[in-house]
């Protein structure tokens, strides 16, 4: 099972990448979504997930993700499925796994410590709910369980030299503020490349975290990333996620 994980979290923490799984076909072979894969396999894959962090099944927990800035606080596990309509994820709760799943989005892990031990948190940044504020929201949360000096690490995303946009996306990030026209590079005509990792970057620093981007492409690297820009490219149908944990 190949991982990638960052010094800057104290809390233990997981990136996961396509590999280590028991789908199959498009969906090869560490899938994580329920989607429209084989629930018997995500199932699976999910468990293998769970043993890497040293934690049992039933305690990898996720939400039901949907671009937006909603933030759970977790108490307790839910039933598989079951999650939230959310975009992030944060506990203080010992020994709860919180996962998102990703293929081009941003996943971020964060960890902060507290006068109670820690809290730690899982937020899903695509470019709507950065935009909206879905990592300054995770913060927040963060902070009302007592986290201070919060640690975040940005995870394998799409890439400024893989994510060309048109002029509307590019309206509507610039309208969000935050000096964003220096996310984006010229190319052809009505056409630019977005550096979403450097735009979630500044987010995070700018509302007082302490962060930084691991720096992968899962559009470019397909032997290790689900990718949903490659996806479109090739107007294939499946597409598979990988998913990204820290344990409170």
């Amino acid at each position: 099972m190949s991982i990638h994980n960052s010094p800057l979290l104290a809390a233990p923490h997981r990136f996961f990448t396509r590999n280590g799984g028991i789908s199959h076909g498009a969906y090869a072979s560490l899938n994580c979504s329920f989607g429209s894969d084989d629930p018997a396999n995500v199932r699976e894959n999910r468990a293998r997930v769970a043993q890497a962090m040293g934690v049992e099944a039933r305690l990898l927990l996720g939400c039901k993700q949907v671009h937006g800035i909603d933030v759970t606080t977790v108490r307790a596990p839910w039933a598989e499925q079951a999650g939230p309509v959310a975009d992030a994820l944060v506990s203080d709760v010992p020994g709860l796994a919180l996962g998102v799943i990703t293929a081009d989005c941003a996943p971020v892990l964060l960890y902060g410590a507290s006068a109670a031990g820690g809290v730690a948190g899982a937020a899903h940044a695509g470019w709507r709910g950065a935009v909206a504020g879905i990592l300054e929201a995770t913060l927040a949360a963060m902070r009302a369980l007592g986290a201070a000096d919060i640690y975040a690490v940005i995870g394998p995303c799409i890439q400024q030299a893989s994510y060309e946009v048109g002029a509307d996306m590019r309206d509507a990030v610039l309208a969000g503020g935050h000096d964003a026209a220096r996310f984006f590079n010229a190319g052809r005509p009505g056409h630019w490349w977005f550096d979403l990792p450097g735009y979630c970057l500044a987010r995070l620093e700018s509302a007082g975290a302490r962060a930084e981007s691991l720096g992968l492409d899962t559009c470019a690297n397909e032997d290790e990333f689900f990718s949903h820009r490659r996806r479109s490219l090739r107007r294939e149908t499946a597409l598979g996620h990988q998913i990204s944990v820290i344990r409170s």
